[in-house]
Parts: structure tokens; sequence; C-alpha cells
């Protein structure tokens, strides 16, 4: 028999309110032992909570009784909605743990039931977890579309069409001599209706990263020693982050900062001057390790000549224009120390930035789920490319792997349900 589980889900203490749930086939009788009576389904009842073993009072709390499968974890639930002060917690959380066949929870184990049972996939499992980490708004945005289960209903919208698709190969296969099978230009159609499903899916594969959504932007500014990139980054962040000296040489590696501009997360990283013919040893892994800074960035922004920028997209800054001036200077005039600019390149970033991540009502996806996109992406089309009928079947086959792949569901019964429900084939 499965455990049955608790675990204070609201805050940590002391708050004004605390709540205990408890997910499993014994929750019922635990809240009947805590309470000595059982609220109605699905209603928020006030009860005294004793300790079992010694009738002792513990809290007077608001209980609610959610019989399964229709809750968040597939299972009986129950939630004690007590007063949130430490003691209080403790003493509830201890008489649960004297019971037989109750314990405590492992950290992600109610969502981790919630999927066991079906109640959620690993999009929405992905997506909740985005949303517990959630520290700007176009994360909460993005993450709750994905939670909510947006692209879950559109990847079952997919495997309908697909399982279509797959009954039309194994009828055509298996069943040419049947009344009820379509006729000889059904090739034609599954090629088709296949390609169509391969450019959704190629639509769907070019949103953004949720890394970058969740790790924030990479925006690293280079150049050489003493450009003025550490006071410039300081004046980003808005606190002194990096070392500002007019010693060349002074940043030796990689200093990253994340910040928020504009309701976005950025990662600004600082690096060391780019200069050739060292013979600081040190100073030389510091600009191996700029390059491969370089490499990894979303945004540069580029404080040197504009013709040694290391990328055509870089953004040309023209530092330290109070102290410089900037007539004939190309790119952006800014000044860390007076502020000029500054607001400028702001919105230049966020500029930049709104073309890496996702827009109003979008959501971005995780490397596992452009992998599984990918994989659906290359079978698709690989069938859609064909005449013969059996590598075609075996490519959608292998779709639906990918699709199973990407939710953890299995499609093989539900395939020939679709194949016999649809043709009438066997009557």
């Amino acid at each position: 028999m499965t455990d049955t589980i608790f675990a204070l889900s609201s805050g940590a203490p002391p708050a004004g309110i605390a709540v205990i749930r408890l997910s499993g086939p014994q929750a019922g009788s635990a809240l009947q032992a805590l309470a000595r009576k059982m609220p109605p389904p699905r209603v928020a009842s006030l009860a005294l909570l004793c300790d079992p073993r010694d009738g002792a009072p513990l809290d007077r709390a608001l209980t609610l009784w959610l019989p399964g499968p229709a809750t968040v974890s597939g299972e009986d639930m129950a939630e004690l909605h007590c007063h949130g002060g430490r003691a209080v917690i403790a003493g509830v959380e201890a008489a649960l743990g004297a019971m037989s066949g109750l314990r405590r929870a492992a950290p992600g184990e109610f969502t981790r039931r919630a999927f066991e049972n079906g109640r959620m996939d690993l999009n929405a499992v992905e997506g909740l977890s985005d949303l517990l980490a959630a520290e700007t708004q176009q994360q909460r945005r993005s993450a709750l579309m994905m939670a909510e289960g947006h692209f879950s209903r559109r990847i079952d919208q997919w495997r309908s069409r697909l399982l279509e698709l797959s009954a039309m190969a194994e009828a055509a296969l298996d069943f040419s001599d049947e009344d009820d099978v379509p006729d000889a230009q059904i090739e034609s159609r599954m090629n088709a209706g296949t390609l169509t499903l391969a450019k959704e899916v190629a639509v769907i594969l070019a949103a953004p990263s949720a890394e970058r959504l969740r790790d924030g932007i990479r925006v690293v500014l280079a150049g050489p020693p003493n450009a003025g990139k550490s006071t410039l980054l300081n004046a980003l962040v808005g606190r002194e982050a990096a070392i500002v000296s007019d010693i060349a040489g002074t940043t030796r590696d990689r200093i990253e900062v994340p910040a928020a501009l504009g309701g976005v997360a950025f990662l600004f990283t600082d690096t060391a001057g780019l200069r050739d013919g060292t013979s600081d040893a040190i100073e030389a892994i510091g600009i191996d390790r700029a390059h491969a800074a370089l490499e990894a960035a979303d945004i540069i922004l580029w404080l040197g000549p504009p013709e040694d920028a290391p990328r055509h997209d870089a953004l040309l800054i023209a530092a330290q224009c109070d102290q410089l001036g900037h007539a004939g200077r190309p790119g952006l005039a800014v000044s860390a120390r007076t502020g000029q600019g500054m607001e400028a390149l702001k919105t230049a970033l966020l500029d930049r930035a709104r073309s890496l991540l996702p827009g109003e009502g979008e959501y971005a996806l995780h490397v596992r789920q452009k992998d599984g996109g990918a994989a659906l992406h290359y079978h698709l089309l690989a069938a859609a490319h064909t005449d013969d009928l059996l590598v075609m079947a075996e490519e959608l086959r292998q779709a639906r792997r990918a699709i199973d792949v990407l939710t953890g569901r299995a499609g093989t019964e539900d395939m020939l349900d679709q194949l016999f429900s649809g043709f009438c084939i066997g009557k």
C-alpha cells in the first residue's frame, strides 16, 4: 500500500496561517483522528485538533477533506489550515508522524504523485517548477502558461492527429481489402497531413529557451583593458559588484552579476581586458575565459574599436564619453559616471531581450522539450517524404514515441483504439 505523506505546504513559520497537506489512502482516517469528526467533502470546516495519543488539544483550525481521484495528487487528500506558529506546526506534525502508515513527504513528492497518477504531465511539472522559482513577471507569465497546460494541450492535439495518421497507415497496410478503408489516394493525404503537422512542430521549436528565461539573458561586457567595463557593469546592476581601477588587467576573471531591468532577468558578465602578448599567466587565463564568455553570450556590449568586435551583432558602446568625448566615435555614447546614455543603453538591452524571450501569451521550452520536439519533427518529416507505407508507418510510430517522451504517456493502445473505432474494422 502507498504511504500517506504529509508536509507543511505554506511558507516557513512564523506566519499568520500554516497549511499542512496530507495525501494518500489514510488521509481521511488521519483527519478524523485529529478532528474527531469527518467534514463534508470540499467544504472548509472549523474543528479543534487534538493529539490522538493523549487527547491534548493542538489548535483550532479549518479542515478540508478532498477525496480522490479528483485532487491535485490524484489521491485522497486533506488539508489543515492552522495558526502559523512554530509550536503549533511542530505539535500537529508530531501527531501525524506518530500515526501508523504516515510519514513526512520527500521534496517534490506531492507533484511526483500527481504526475504518476496522471494529474500532470512532464511539461506541467516543469512549468510548476519554473513558477515556484520565478523572480520576474515575465518568468511568472511564461511558467504559468506551461503549468496550466497550454503546451500539453497543443501536444494532445498533435497526438490526436498523429494517431489518425497512424491508423490510416495501418489500415492501408493490413486491411486494404476492407470496404471501409480509404481509397488509393490515402498515401498522398497522409504525406500532406504529416508535412502540415511537421511545420506546426517546427514553429513551436523556434520558441525561446526556458533556461535563458530562468537564468537571465547573458550580457557580456568586453573590450580592451581600461575601456570602462567594470564601471559600466556597476552602473547597470546598481551596486559596486566589480573592482574599478585605472590599473590595466585589474579584472582577471569573469564576474557574473544577476540583475533585473524592466522586469527582465539579465546575467551581466564583466571580463578581463582583451589584448595580445600579455606575459602575465593569470591574465592570460582571464582572457581565455573572456573569449569563452563571448561565445556563450546572448548580447555583447563591445567597448573597443568597432573593427575588433567579436560578433557582427555586438552592441557598440562609446564608453567614458564624459572623459573621451564621443564626436566621431561609433556606438552608443555612454558615461557610467554621469549617467549619460544609460537609459538609452537599458532600452537597447530590453529591445534585444524581447527577441530572445517569449512574448505576451507565449511560453518557453526547456532543453528536454526541444529535444523531444526535434525528434518528433525529424520523424514527421521522414514520414512525409516517403512513398513506402512500411517506412511511413514506422516513422509515425517513432513520432508517437517522441510524444511519449514529451508527455510520459504510452501510445500503442490508444493508436489501436483509434484504428478500430475509426475504420470499423472487424465488423
